[in-house]
């Protein structure tokens, strides 16, 4: 018996930016879907083979780029900053199927009009997992940034 199985592992990525003043106080947040590029796709593979080839996603970069993502994509249109990321973790119960990733900045870390977001496996170049642009979030030298990346593998 022929078994035709046309399924494709559905993944898909959202992003939470949170934009804090000085103060401390929250002053702007937003949802952002986002595109898993090709060699994301390419490198979620290589992770889960016996013997994984590429280092895991560690950075997290944000830009000034507005194009808008495509599946190509391998780098941030125009970046201008790119942090560790501060932590990464698989979701727990349903939610099992998660990776969870965090990225901060700092005051006068990344301070500009940001409209690009990237997560990559080094500290400089490397693979690109996925690519979002937004509208612009205006990040003074005072600001703080945090952007929760949430990446499901599976459909739920």
């Amino acid at each position: 018996m022929e078994n035709n199985l046309n399924d494709r592992v559905a993944r898909k990525g959202k992003l939470h930016v949170e934009l804090f003043g000085p103060d401390g106080k929250l002053k702007e947040e937003r949802n952002i879907d986002n595109l898993m590029v090709n060699v994301g796709e390419s490198h979620i593979a290589d992770q889960l083979s016996s013997s994984p080839d590429e280092t895991a996603m560690s950075h997290m970069a944000i830009g000034t780029g507005t194009t808008d993502p495509v599946s190509t994509d391998t780098a941030l249109e125009f970046e201008i900053d790119r942090n560790a990321l501060t932590s990464r973790t698989q979701g727990a119960g349903g939610d099992d199927n998660d990776i969870i990733y965090v990225g901060d900045w700092a005051a006068a870390d990344g301070t500009g009009v940001i409209t690009e977001a990237g997560i990559f496996n080094s500290s400089a170049a490397g693979i690109e997992l996925a690519r979002a642009t937004f509208g612009a979030i205006n990040k003074g030298a005072a600001d703080t940034l945090k952007i929760t990346w949430t990446v499901t593998i599976g459909a739920s």
